[in-house]
């Protein structure tokens, strides 16, 4: 007899039928992968980040593969929040997807901007702040490199939020689990661990970088052992979820970050090439807890043996 498995899970208070993700910025605005895979079966869609206005994005090249992953530029390219509220979530809705919306700003006023209007939105389960940006009016430092201006940040959205706030934490720092605590003191309800490593690559024909900022985000399985590390360490020091996210392709890629203490895990780079990733992940987590006769996801969260 084959033991029922139940993959569901409380994350912030908000229930998922299970922990598979799609991560922000590799899944459009889900409508773009409606045709390859049934969008409600996934535990959630992390939209696009989205801004105040319109973005239009980097020059290109924007995108470049690399061994074991992929640069990019792309610039937070988005339709802005006020296109997003009227053309893409009447879509969302309808396919009765749990939504995330990632949000960014270059100020704090943009960031209160794009979550009051979305605070009128319908739909929407949770807010993920990326705080990778720039703040443009203290100097260019970015909001995540800083524990105080992490924790300021946080703190000033949190009043602003109607719905919880999850934080996307950069890699890009000394101490993760300084911003993660910084993020959770601000009053964040989830931490997502991580953002994309800042990278670069030349092309030895030309001379010239292979993305035309110079500088991109690199992702995918290069990543996973260090992203991997950053979950451990937060989730050891930390009492909100922590939601993994880098390199996932498979099945034992987010088993890996469960073990390591994520709550739930978002599936990125992979979506590039295969569309149905996530939905793949969530088929071999299946098999896996089936095979080991557990019951719940919840059983191996933390359980990494030493």
């Amino acid at each position: 007899m084959i033991l029922a498995v139940n993959l569901s899970i409380e994350l912030a208070g908000i229930h998922l039928s299970n922990p598979v993700i799609a991560a922000s910025g590799t899944f459009g605005y889900g409508e773009e992968f409606e045709r390859f895979a049934e969008l409600k079966k996934i535990g959630g869609i992390c939209v696009k980040g989205t801004s105040a206005r319109p973005i239009e994005g980097n020059l290109p090249p924007r995108l470049f593969p690399t061994p074991s992953g992929m640069l990019n530029s792309i610039g937070l390219e988005n339709v802005g929040v006020d296109a997003f509220i009227r053309d893409k979530m009447p879509f969302l809705r309808d396919a009765g997807c749990t939504v995330f919306v990632n949000v960014f700003g270059f100020d704090e006023d943009e960031y209160a901007e794009v979550i009051d209007k979305l605070n009128t939105c319908d739909g929407i389960a949770a807010y993920e702040l990326n705080i990778s940006c720039p703040n443009t009016k203290h100097g260019g430092m970015v909001f995540g490199q800083s524990p105080q201006m992490t924790r300021h940040l946080v703190n000033t959205l949190k009043k602003h939020a109607l719905r919880p706030l999850f934080v996307k934490l950069s890699p890009n720092v000394t101490d993760i689990v300084e911003l993660a605590r910084a993020a959770e003191d601000g009053g964040a309800d989830a931490l997502t661990v991580a953002n994309t490593f800042l990278a670069m690559s030349i092309d030895t024909d030309t001379f010239k970088p292979r993305i035309y900022t110079i500088t991109g985000g690199l992702s995918g399985p290069a990543i996973r052992p260090i992203t991997l590390r950053m979950v451990y360490q937060c989730a050891r020091h930390v009492r909100i979820p922590v939601i993994g996210l880098g390199g996932i392709a498979k099945a034992e890629d987010a088993i890996e970050y469960f073990l390591a203490g994520a709550s739930a895990v978002q599936v990125g780079t992979a979506n590039f090439y295969d569309p149905r990733a996530p939905l793949h992940v969530l088929e071999g987590l299946q098999k896996f807890l089936e095979k080991r006769r557990l019951s719940s996801i919840r059983d191996i969260v933390g359980q990494m043996k030493q």
